[in-house]
């Protein structure tokens, strides 16, 4: 589907939210490969409850690492969830600079508090 976008004109891509930034390593690699050459905007959401553990990878068919889900599952509240998500997103976009991404795109829905700490954390 992406190359019939870029084929009828888009500029650039923004992925759907993910926790594992290998994967988007390798979609951007199989993008390259089938001579996709726009930008591609990784997607990031961080966490903000314990119920999200269960519902974000059912809602958007997305998988979370282990090393996530561990560290959700160590969470007594929506608090220390929170603050999980904000560590996570924060180590996650760090890396995503370092090997250059052309930019970040935060879903912000319900996640502005958390999105404007790991901001914070990075910029």
């Amino acid at each position: 589907w992406l190359k019939k976008k870029v084929e009828a004109g888009a500029e650039y891509a923004v992925t759907q939210l993910f926790y594992d930034n290998n994967k988007y390593f390798g979609f951007v690699e199989k993008a390259r490969q089938a001579g996709i050459n726009i930008p591609i905007i990784p997607g990031i959401k961080p966490f903000k409850k314990l119920s999200q553990l269960s519902m974000i990878p059912k809602t958007f068919k997305v998988d979370l690492p282990e090393d996530l889900s561990r560290e959700i599952l160590k969470c007594k509240n929506d608090d220390e969830a929170r603050q999980a998500g904000i560590e996570w997103c924060t180590a996650q976009c760090k890396e995503l600079i370092a090997r250059k991404v052309p930019s970040i795109h935060f879903y912000s829905i319900a996640a502005a508090d958390s999105i404007r700490e790991v901001a914070r954390r990075i910029y």
